[in-house]
């Protein structure tokens, strides 16, 4: 690692981390929408909607934006409040 670089800590379990599952698991549930019928949409497994919404799996941000796309959510609200929560 160069000098003066940070290091990152890991944020699989961070309390961000937690706050943007409860933000997607709410924003799904406000689009009336089981896993399954998100799954579906997304043409993924439903195990792919419990394992991000568990924390145990990350989406990356072209995974979080048609997810929001298809919840009818915005993306950048979701993203504010993540920071706000910070």
């Amino acid at each position: 690692m160069a000098h003066g670089a940070r290091k990152l800590t890991k944020t699989v379990h961070s309390e961000a981390q937690r706050a943007f599952c409860e933000a997607m698991i709410a924003a799904r549930k406000k689009a009336g929408l089981t896993q399954h019928e998100l799954a579906k949409r997304l043409k993924k497994s439903q195990s792919f909607v419990a394992k991000y919404e568990g924390g145990e799996r990350r989406v990356d941000v072209i995974e979080f934006i048609q997810i929001c796309k298809f919840l009818r959510t915005d993306a950048v609200k979701i993203f504010q409040a993540l920071k706000d929560a910070d």
